[in-house]
């Protein structure tokens, strides 16, 4: 188990059990130690749909209020309502969720009462933990009985997202919602009947359905584009398992890319100030009046920038990532009303933005989504890719020029090279390709921009062959 672009990750069966509590304890001690939190302080805790989730909850739970918490159930909610319940009662927050990764695994959000925790937070949990095992120290993980608060939990998150667009804005659209296994599901039926919207539910599972809003797979674009046909849908919309990355895909079926629901969201937002990590769209600086902040990958990242802007006097501060998770620095006027900042990844503004814009020009989301005429981009990984390998691999890149050169020579010829986080290569056509192992799996990486969607996809295959090639010669 390690902490990766967004919170702690293992395997479900490593998690489950004392595991879980050492880390639960090991934040209780910090919040403490640090003088973040004080004993009979209230933390939330909700989770997902995989089936480890209650037991990991249950597990925590035991361990915080071993320490003197109050702890309070929020149940299966979205991490961003989880996140701004814990903004609005000052309470710390562990969301049990592995988000997109496959089921058999699991992990860890922390969020300390003012938002989620930074990458020193980290090194201090893991440091607490590693005392903990040192000393011997005994670590309760036997579940207890906790209030339930999943109730206005998701009524304050639903209240916030019900003042966003005029009312009746959405009416006149037909949108599908792939339920699948997000906890987002039944929300995202509310939110969009609330604004008028003819809402069709597809998909729904009892079992868990591991979907990747920035590396949608071939099966669930299968599914989109038989539903968009069958159904005549204007759009159909998705998140992954805790419902803070959004997926809206276009009257076709076909998942507009991630980082260009960040672009609209911003341009909705009035945003003065953009941070987003570098695998976001090359053409996002061109694309509106706002100053853009490049980051590495990962919502901690994107944190520090905003903060970063904020402490320089910077306001309307947002970020997003190229999987479409927007967060905000600042308060927002919305809507004739102040939105609080939510610094963490959230799924509803993009969707909503993203839906709403197609509705006031009365275009399909294909034609808008082709009018910002921003590079074709496309992304993919290769998954169960030892972590051993990619690190071979990037120290390999790395070594020298000569190295770099020689890998990319079926590909293309190397003009600059940016190291922010894995390698991003601009190749003389113009063309980018950039490699980046995973910060939380095992997997490796792939994104790409091309002049056209068929040079990037043939760009984004060419990549991953060498990956896989070089991988197999060792």
């Amino acid at each position: 188990m390690k902490f990766g672009t967004s919170g702690l990750r293992g395997l479900s069966v490593d998690l489950t059990g004392r595991a879980s509590a050492l880390y639960a304890m090991a934040f209780g001690k910090y919040l403490l130690q640090s003088n973040k939190a004080a004993q009979g302080d209230v933390i939330l805790i909700g989770r997902d749909f995989r089936e480890s989730s209650p037991e990991i909850a249950g597990n925590c739970a035991g361990a915080l209020v071993s320490l003197g918490f109050r702890v309070l159930d929020c149940g299966t909610v979205p991490t961003p309502a989880l996140a701004l319940y814990g903004l609005e009662r000052k309470a710390a927050c562990l969301m049990i969720t592995g988000s997109h990764i496959p089921a058999d695994r699991n992990g860890i959000k922390f969020y300390r009462p003012d938002g989620e925790i930074d990458k020193a937070d980290e090194a201090a949990i893991t440091r607490f933990a590693a005392e903990i095992e040192a000393s011997g120290e005994s670590v309760v993980s036997e579940p207890v009985a906790v209030e339930d608060h999943s109730a206005p939990c998701l009524q304050l998150f639903f209240e916030r997202n019900a003042g966003l667009l005029p009312a009746r804005a959405l009416l006149g659209m037909k949108i599908g919602i792939y339920q699948h296994s997000t906890v987002a599901r039944d929300l995202m039926v509310d939110i969009l009947a609330h604004y008028g919207a003819e809402v069709v539910a597809l998909g729904r599972s009892e079992t868990f359905i591991p979907v990747d809003t920035e590396a949608v797979s071939e099966e669930t674009i299968a599914l989109l584009k038989n539903w968009a046909s069958t159904h005549g849908l204007d759009a159909i919309v998705s998140t992954d398992g805790d419902g803070d990355r959004p997926l809206v895909a276009d009257e076709t079926g076909t998942p507009l890319r991630g980082d260009l629901l960040g672009l609209i969201s911003a341009n909705f937002l009035g945003a003065g100030t953009v941070v987003t990590p570098v695998t976001s769209n090359s053409g996002i600086e061109a694309a509106g009046s706002f100053r853009v902040i490049r980051t590495r990958v990962g919502s901690p990242f994107v944190i520090a920038g905003m903060e970063e802007a904020v402490a320089a006097g910077k306001n309307l501060v947002m970020g997003f990532e190229a999987n479409g998770g927007l967060l905000t620095a600042t308060p927002f006027d919305i809507n004739g009303r102040s939105v609080r900042a939510l610094p963490t990844r959230d799924c509803f503004v993009p969707m909503l933005a993203t839906l709403s814009l197609a509705a006031i020009r009365k275009e399909p989301l294909s034609i808008v989504a082709a009018s910002y005429k921003l590079p074709f981009a496309a992304a993919d990984r290769l998954e169960n890719f030892p972590v051993e390998t990619s690190v071979a691999l990037m120290a390999y890149l790395r070594d020298s020029d000569a190295n770099l050169a020689e890998f990319l020579q079926p590909v293309g010829e190397v003009s600059s090279k940016s190291d922010i986080d894995g390698l991003r290569v601009t190749l003389r056509d113009g063309r980018i390709i950039h490699f980046r192992p995973s910060g939380n799996a095992p997997e490796m990486r792939c994104y790409v921009e091309a002049e056209s969607e068929a040079a990037a996809l043939q760009l984004l295959n060419a990549g991953l062959t060498r990956i896989k090639r070089w991988a197999e010669a060792r």
